[in-house]
């Protein structure tokens, strides 16, 4: 894939709203494959197009883009064939050894594109024309809630003063949305919700009256307080790298959606498209096809019991 049809792919991606991870070499010590300049994509579901090093060096590529991906901070990952310290150790710079690579040290920028959070404000009312011109400006994505998909939102509010609420707050709720409000006074707001064709459990997650509790008056008011509702109530992430494990670190867990090659200790991503093995029940995860041949010739040679 050469860098032009990266570069056509990433913009595509960008429209479609699809997040991924831009890896770009910028080191590239001989005899390593990879050259200064290569370029591949990272999907959240592991699957690279592209090149940036041999399976092994990929593999490391794969592990610390899916955990970037939630946090969307950039990092400068460096690979390197044999142990070195950090003098100066920074959240946004990674040095990882990886002995099974076989070429020279390789340095990867690593760029999640992460779609703005997407607002869909259903209504004309001051308070919706208030919230969706200061979420453009907090950086969200501000769409009218009506006629369009609900299952990438972000956010579903709700400030039509009656105008087809029911409707919108139930394919919101149904969508899974993680933020639905209603702005209404606590009693329309309490017969409202009361009133949606959904279990018990998913009328609790409407928020109405919307907006936290700040004396709020005006439009403008209104808007912030929803706004810092929903910044109050997102999902939060660490956005820190994945820890490599060692290979006498066997024993030690893995980060959540990773696991230990038992043949050489790199972490691995623990999605299909990273190579695994199933043996007597159980699925282990290798970097590369070289550990992978050597655990199936032997496998109680690398079981720790």
């Amino acid at each position: 894939m050469s860098r032009p049809e990266v570069e056509q792919r990433a913009a595509g991606l960008r429209a479609e709203r699809v997040p991924f991870v831009h890896a770009t070499v910028v080191l590239a010590e001989r005899p390593t494959s990879a050259k200064p300049g290569d370029e591949a994509i990272v999907f959240a579901d592991g699957t690279i197009e592209g090149f940036v090093g041999g399976t092994c060096a990929e593999s490391t590529v794969r592990a610390q883009s899916l955990a970037l991906l939630d946090s969307g901070d950039p990092l400068l990952l460096r690979i390197t064939p044999s142990p070195e310290e950090e003098a100066e150790p920074r959240p946004d710079r990674l040095t990882v050894h990886n002995p099974c690579l076989s070429g020279g040290t390789l340095e990867i920028f690593l760029e999640p594109v992460v779609p703005a959070p997407l607002l869909l404000v259903h209504g004309d009312s001051p308070t919706a024309t208030a919230l969706a011109g200061l979420g453009r400006r907090l950086g969200y994505q501000v769409q009218a809630g009506v006629g369009v998909d609900l299952t990438s939102a972000a956010a579903v509010v709700c400030a039509s003063h009656g105008r087809d609420e029911e409707e919108i707050l139930t394919a919101a709720l149904t969508a899974g949305v993680p933020y639905v409000a209603l702005v209404a006074s606590p009693k329309r707001g309490e017969s409202v919700v009361a009133s949606l064709e959904v279990d018990e459990a998913a009328r609790a997650r409407v928020h109405t009256p919307a907006g936290l509790d700040i004396g709020a008056r005006t439009p403008e008011e209104i808007a912030l307080s929803i706004l810092a509702e929903m910044v109050a109530e997102r999902r939060r992430t660490s956005g820190r790298p994945v820890e490599e494990h060692r290979h006498e670190e066997h024993e030690a867990a893995a980060p959540s959606g990773t696991a230990v090659d038992p043949v050489c200790g790199m972490t691995v991503a623990t999605v299909e498209t990273s190579l695994h093995l199933d043996h007597e029940g159980a699925r282990y995860w290798f970097c590369g096809s070289g550990c992978l041949r050597a655990f199936a010739a032997d496998p109680a040679g690398y079981l720790v019991s």
